[in-house]
């Protein structure tokens, strides 16, 4: 057999030890993940974590009411380390802490697969916001402000929000009452999973109006398509 033919067979060999590699290492397939996560969502687990879409919406279109985030269509990567950092305490909430350290490390990546893979619809905003917070909330996104040294958004989420995939999560269309509640945290402490710590510098050098500006403009963008 020619050396040609030889190498078209390692190839092949070697596409198919990457393909079972997965089941090797006992980690489920894409297809399975998203399975396993949708179960998750909508039925909880059997050790006792409650149904993700009892507060994230059938569609993982979240609740402003509540300040339940949307979940649909963010980065798999990017919920699957929110998930981690909440069972390890670098993001620490009451309620999301005790139900991510119910779930296994595979339940955590096929939740966030399930999640990535949904696409909801954009909710109405829940309150109406002043035309002037709106435009302050446009300049913080699109060019920050420099005398409080805060960057823009769009710097690491994109142009108009729409999120850089797989670290930035998505603002276009996120619920204020969350963006706001997640700033809060990020200035508070209870949220401390950045290496960079670029979001706790931002968050911090934010008043308590820009912070609302910023997350009244964000609610109010299209939320984009899922990437994964």
């Amino acid at each position: 057999m020619n050396s040609k033919r030889w190498g078209k067979i390692g190839l092949l060999g070697s596409v198919l030890a990457l393909a079972l590699s997965g089941v090797a290492n006992g980690q489920p397939a894409p297809e399975q993940a998203r399975a396993l996560g949708e179960q998750i969502a909508i039925k909880g687990t059997a050790a006792g974590a409650a149904p993700c879409a009892s507060c994230h919406g059938a569609q993982g279109e979240g609740a402003a009411a509540g300040g339940f985030p949307r979940l649909a269509g963010q980065p798999m990567q990017y919920l699957a380390k929110q998930l981690a950092n909440y069972t390890d305490g670098s993001r620490n909430n009451p309620v999301m802490g005790p139900i991510a350290k119910q779930l296994t490390a595979d339940e955590r990546q096929a939740t966030a697969t399930y999640y990535a893979s949904l696409s909801a619809p954009a909710g109405q905003p829940a309150e109406a916001a002043a035309p002037e917070l709106l435009q302050r909330g446009e300049l913080l996104a699109n060019r920050g402000d420099n005398e409080r040294q805060v960057q823009a958004c769009a710097n690491c989420h994109g142009p108009g929000g729409a999120g850089e995939p797989p670290t930035f999560p998505y603002l276009a269309g996120q619920h204020a009452s969350y963006t706001v509640n997640a700033l809060t945290e990020w200035q508070n402490g209870n949220r401390n999973n950045d290496a960079s710590q670029q979001m706790p510098s931002i968050a911090k050098n934010l008043s308590k109006d820009d912070a609302a500006a910023v997350a009244a403009y964000f609610a109010r963008q299209p939320p984009p398509a899922p990437k994964h």
